[in-house]
């Protein structure tokens, strides 16, 4: 974050994703990579793959929006977390990264969830309201299975 703010001659939205959060949140110790999703008047792209080359991290332009519905209201819900530079960062909305792992399913996914929800970082009715809400928009993403989502959803939230 130090890196790319010091670099960025423009203002940006910079959302962490994934295991960056887990990191920053303390629930895990380290990550493969660092997922974001950066909201900017240029491309962000050439400046993130210098980066990622010059301390040999691996960062990729992924996030929940790419693999479920964006929730109503994510930007609003997606908690800041420093500003370095020009560039504000933020955790990407919590309840639509703990959807898209329900989705994926994995296990690292779901201690993810757990832990999200031990730390009160989401609740359980809200998660299935948001899950509603997304729920007629899931056809539009073929690689989705509506069902089984929606069953894994249902069975976390009790």
């Amino acid at each position: 974050m130090r890196e790319l703010g010091r670099e960025c001659r423009v203002p940006a939205r910079v959302y962490l994703v994934g295991g960056a959060t887990a990191v920053l949140h303390g629930w895990r110790d380290t990550t493969a990579d660092v997922n974001v999703r950066c909201v900017s008047e240029v491309d962000l792209g050439p400046l993130l793959s210098r980066l990622k080359d010059q301390l040999n991290i691996n960062v990729e332009l992924a996030s929940p929006d790419q693999f479920i519905p964006p929730l109503p209201g994510w930007a609003e819900r997606s908690p800041f977390v420093t500003r370095e530079g020009s560039i504000d960062f933020f955790h990407y909305d919590l309840y639509s990264q703990a959807l898209a792992k329900i989705e994926r399913g994995f296990t690292r996914d779901t201690a993810d969830v757990d832990a999200m929800l031990d730390q009160g970082l989401i609740e359980r009715p809200r998660l299935l309201e948001l899950f509603e809400a997304i729920q007629a928009d899931l056809p539009c993403y073929p690689a989705l299975d509506p069902k089984s989502f929606e069953r894994a959803v249902r069975e976390l939230v009790g």
